[in-house]
Parts: C-alpha cells; structure tokens; sequence
C-alpha cells in the first residue's frame, strides 16, 4: 500500500461534496467547504514556513479548526504534533523542544500560554485578549488562495503523538500516512460504517485515540461533530440533538454518563455504537452499561499510541451476554494486525501461557521521534514489544493482564494489579479504584488500594478485604488500604498516572 491520509478527503469531496462534513457549536461545513479551507489554511502554513516535514504544533480544544488543521499540516507536506493541553508551561515546552515546530495553531483558552512558550511563530483561532497582537486564524485563511495537495503518503510521517507518560518521559511516537491509513482499514472494515456514520468528537486530540477518528470517519465520508472537551450532559445533549450514531467513551468518561443517563430526558435512540479503550473498563460499569442502553453496540478496541493504536477489536457479539468470560478479553487481533505473546527471550508462547503482548503489522510506529535506542528496545524483529502482560485462548482472544511496570512482587509471588482493581470495583459502592505496590520490610512489596467511592455513599475496608477474599488467595488481597473521596490524577490519555500516585503515598508516610 502506499496511501496518503489526504486521499480520504478528497475521496469525501467527490462522493459527497454537498453533505455535511462537520459541525460545531458555531457552524456546519459541507466537504467542499471543508477540503477549501483546508487548502487555504495549508497556503498559510506555508507562507509562515512550513515546508515539506516540518512539524505544526496544535494547542486547543476540539472545534472545526483543530480537524482543519490536522489535515491542512499535512495537505502542506507537514507533520501534526498536537500538544497534551492539560500540561503545565514547562512541560509544554518540553514537548516543544522535542519537535521543533515551525508554528503553533493555538485556541483561545491557552492565548495566556503564548508568551512563555518556545515557538518562532503562533496563530490563534479565535479572538483572545491575551494575545492580541496574534495573527487571527478566521483572517489568514479568508486572504489565502487555496495551494495544491503535497500529497505526502506511504511511509512519510503524519503526525508525532507523545506517548500518556504514565510509566515515564512522555516520546513522540512517528506514525506514517501508513500507519494511520491501516488503522482506519482496520476500523472501517471491523466496524462496518460508511458515509451514515455521525461520530462525536468529546476526547482529546493530543491523544491519539480521539485523533486518528479524525481520519478514519473522513475516509468513511461521514460527519464529525465536535465537542470542545469532555462533559457528561453536553454528551447527552449532543447525541439527542446531532443524531450520533456513533461515541467514543473511555472508562471514565462512560461513567460519567452512566450516573446522569438515568436523570436525562434526552433521546439516544440514534445512537449505535460506543467504542472503549484506553483503560480499564471495571466490569459493574460494562454490565450497567449494557443493560441501560441495549440497543446500544459495545466495541472495545485494545492498543497503544505506538500501534496507531488499534491492536485488537472486541465487537458487539461478544457484549451480548454479559456473563461471558471473553467479555473480560481484549478481544482479537484486527484485520491487518499480528498479535502474539512471548517470554523474555522473544519466543511466542502456548496457549494461556502469560508473557509480553507483542504486536506486528502495518499499523506499527516507524519508531521514536530522535530516540533510536528506545526505538530499538521497542522494535525488535519487526514486532512492537508492548511493555504489557497477557495470555492468548485457544480461539486467539488476548486478556491483557497488567503492565510489566505494575506487577506488584509480594513474598515471591506476582499480583497483577489489573485483576485486583476488577475484584474491588465490583462493590457497588465503589466508583474508582488503583492498585499499586509500597515497599514493604516483611514482604518486599505489599497490595495497596486506592478506593473512591460513588459520591453520598462510604465503604469500610475491612468491608473491601472481606470483599477481595472471597474472590482471590490471601496473598492478592490488599495489605492497606487509602480511601478517598477526590478523583485519582489521569493522564492525558485517561489512565490512572500510578506513579504519581505512589509518590504521593510514599511522601505521606515520611
């Protein structure tokens, strides 16, 4: 294959040019108007310097301009590097002096930021007062003539995402116009949508789940709608009013909409499908899930940023009985995409054997952005080493474990922290839960959870011990116990930051 990610607009634009292409809280572009101001905006780009590979940084909520930029950096022959917006300023500029961008499209919620960033040039898309000597998007792309598709394809670099972090230094992982146009194969053909799909944009775009819908529902020629950041009653809203077919929810986020649904007089029926990943899902939220929207079609998909990031798909058969054992799996690899699991010495493993999930296929990263040694620690023989743990059943459904980093080792013996936090958040009582390693002088380590309990409610924990004895051997069972009633701290892709949490214990207990 040698595709460009630029083909699914134009594709779009011919088959459906009239159409709604996508729509925010201030307007609705046709496809043509869409593919027109992309070619404008890819003319402003230009003239401010951005030539073939250069990087353009995005800072912003989501609207209309973030996914016209997304496609007019790399209309331009550019990259898109799109920065964790929920990062401090140091941090940003972390990430700024990884990639180098010649310019920054920035929203006017992070204008203040602007002056203590290291950029050579920025635009706002919209009015800010922080900044008002900022070139103004709207201006720019009303002056421009529309410039040529630099149609970049194949194995040229697309974008650069910055891996969650939780585990260490957040890399920016090189994903091709190859990469990223197998994921949407990989999607498109697992899912089954075409130009009827009308997808809600609520996640954020720095994360790479939420970016690459960008693509793979303009490939489709469908509608995106596009929600400035995550809130649970404007998803309602949103999906009641804009017929949503299909939501992307990561865990927390389909929480949040389970504890309002019930209150909501809003109409979902439109709604078909709502993928997950990401995270965790606990079992109790899944069930109540299904059984509070049952005309609803749950798909999980399983991956990271460096597989673009579908790896494998759980679809909507597999959801249908709730007590199914596969219901707990990762399901299995998706059409362009090999999965194994190997032991250490990179040799695949048998059946229900646990080892390292690797994975292999057009949909992995070309590698690390300046970083050829984690690239090589990463990439070895063509597979992707995942840095997560899981075993494979007879008919090739993956269960995913636990991270390699948070196997917790408790007198000699491993606890996969993952199969805890299932055990605890089937409480009722329990909202959230992490489950990490402290040091411990009798057993090297020992299991403590972090509890947050729905809200008005309280869980005791002896209560939670009692609970996890019943279901696990003595030595998985929490030694201590922290319960909370604030939210424990995500990261920009929505997973518990557990290092972070286990430098704030280990700091109370100074």
């Amino acid at each position: 294959m040698n595709l460009g990610l630029t083909q699914g607009l134009h594709r779009a634009t011919q088959l459906r040019g009239n159409a709604i292409a996508v729509t925010d809280s201030e307007t609705s572009y046709s496809w043509n108007t869409l593919a027109e101001r992309i070619a404008r905006l890819a003319a402003v780009f230009r003239k401010m310097g951005v030539n073939e590979g250069d990087r353009v940084a995005l800072l912003a909520h989501n609207d209309h301009r973030s996914l016209e930029t997304f496609f007019a950096a790399i209309w331009a022959g550019g990259i898109i590097a799109p920065l964790n917006s929920r990062l401090s300023v140091p941090e940003i500029n972390a990430q700024l002096r990884e990639v180098e961008p010649k310019l920054l499209v920035c929203g006017p919620d992070f204008a203040g930021l602007v002056k203590d960033l290291e950029i050579p040039a920025a635009l706002l898309t919209k009015t800010a007062a922080e900044a008002p000597e900022l070139p103004l998007y709207e201006d720019l792309v009303t002056g421009a003539s529309p410039i040529a598709d630099a149609n970049r394809r194949g194995d040229d670099i697309a974008c650069l995402f910055f891996t969650g972090g939780t585990t260490g230094t957040p890399k920016g992982v090189m994903l091709s116009h190859h990469n990223i146009a197998a994921n949407s194969i990989n999607f498109i053909s697992h899912m089954g949508i075409d130009h009827t799909i009308v997808h809600l944009h609520c996640g954020p775009l720095f994360h790479v789940a939420a970016a690459v819908r960008l693509f793979s529902v303009t490939q489709a020629a469908g509608r995106h709608v596009m929600l400035p950041k995550f809130d649970a009653a404007e998803v309602l809203k949103t999906i009641s009013e804009e017929k949503i077919t299909l939501a992307t929810l990561v865990p927390t986020m389909l929480q949040a909409v389970m504890e309002i649904s019930g209150e909501s007089s809003h109409d979902l029926s439109s709604l078909q499908y709502i993928t997950y990943g990401a995270a965790t899902m606990p079992e109790s939220l899944l069930k109540q899930a299904l059984a509070e929207l049952p005309h609803v079609k749950f798909v999980q998909s399983y991956g990271m940023t460096e597989t673009s990031p579908i790896a494998t798909m759980l679809g909507a058969a597999e959801h249908q009985d709730p007590e199914s054992k596969r219901l707990r799996s990762a399901g299995r690899a998706a059409l362009l995409t090999e999965v194994e699991v190997f032991n250490p010495d990179g040799k695949a493993l048998a059946t229900g054997e646990t080892g390292e999930v690797v994975v292999r296929g057009p949909n992995v990263m070309l590698g690390y952005w300046n970083r050829p040694e984690a690239t090589a620690e990463a990439l070895k023989d063509g597979w992707m080493h995942t840095g997560d743990l899981g075993y494979m059943d007879e008919e090739g459904y993956l269960f995913i474990v636990d991270r390699l980093k948070d196997v917790i080792i408790t007198g000699g013996e491993n606890v996969y922290s993952q199969e805890v936090e299932n055990v605890i958040t089937k409480m009722p009582e329990v909202s959230t839960c992490a489950v990490i390693g402290l040091p411990d002088e009798k057993w090297g380590e020992r299991v403590h959870a972090v509890v947050v309990p729905h809200g008005g409610m309280s869980v005791d924990e002896d209560a939670i011990v009692e609970h996890c004895k019943s279901q696990l051997a003595g030595y998985k069972c929490p030694k201590s116990i922290t319960i909370r009633t604030t939210p424990l701290s995500l990261s920009g892709a929505n997973k518990v930051l557990k290092p972070q949490l286990r430098e704030e214990l280990l700091s109370e207990q100074k």
